[in-house]
Order: structure tokens, then C-alpha cells, then sequence
């Protein structure tokens, strides 16, 4: 396999505490997406993952999630915001 992932270098990016604050809310949000997207193709909870039966644990509201889902979908908000400012974008309120 040739593929190295070239992700946006974001180590120099920093962010004001409303944008941090945005994270929280783009976080439950990118779990809805990925929520909505597994109960179209026909998932539903379970206890245990079980890809046969489509089953996943994770099928419940963001504030119910385990804090180590929670952070998954917190870094990607808080990467993508990161990425949007490295690459020159600005936040206007």
C-alpha cells in the first residue's frame, strides 16, 4: 500500500475560546451525521457492535456517548476548525 495520509498541518493554529467553544456543538453534530447515516442504511442499537446484524452501541443521543466517543468526534470538529483557519479562511460573526 502507497497511501501516507498528508493532513493539514494544524500545530501552529490557535483558537480563540468562542471558536473552542463551537467545538462542543459541531461535535454532537458530526454524531448525528454519522448517527442519521447508519439508521438510513438500516442499523440500529445494541449492546454489542454487530455488523451482520447491523448493530452499534453508539446508535444513542452525543450526551449519552462515552467520553472517549465524545472526544473521536471533538477532534474531528476541533481538527476542521483548525484546517479551515491553517489554510488562510477566517470566522466571521
Amino acid at each position: 500500500m502507497s497511501y501516507r495520509p498528508k493532513p493539514i498541518d494544524t500545530s501552529k493554529v490557535t483558537l480563540s475560546e468562542e471558536i473552542l467553544e463551537l467545538t462542543e456543538h459541531l461535535a454532537e453534530h458530526t454524531h448525528d451525521i454519522w448517527a442519521q447515516q447508519r439508521m438510513d442504511q438500516g442499523w440500529t442499537y445494541g449492546e454489542k457492535r454487530d455488523d451482520d446484524k447491523k448493530l452499534h452501541p453508539c446508535l444513542i443521543p452525543y450526551e449519552e456517548l462515552p467520553e472517549n466517543e465524545k472526544n473521536y468526534d471533538r477532534n474531528t470538529s476541533l481538527e476542521t476548525l483548525k484546517a479551515i483557519l491553517a489554510l488562510g479562511y477566517r470566522f466571521v460573526k
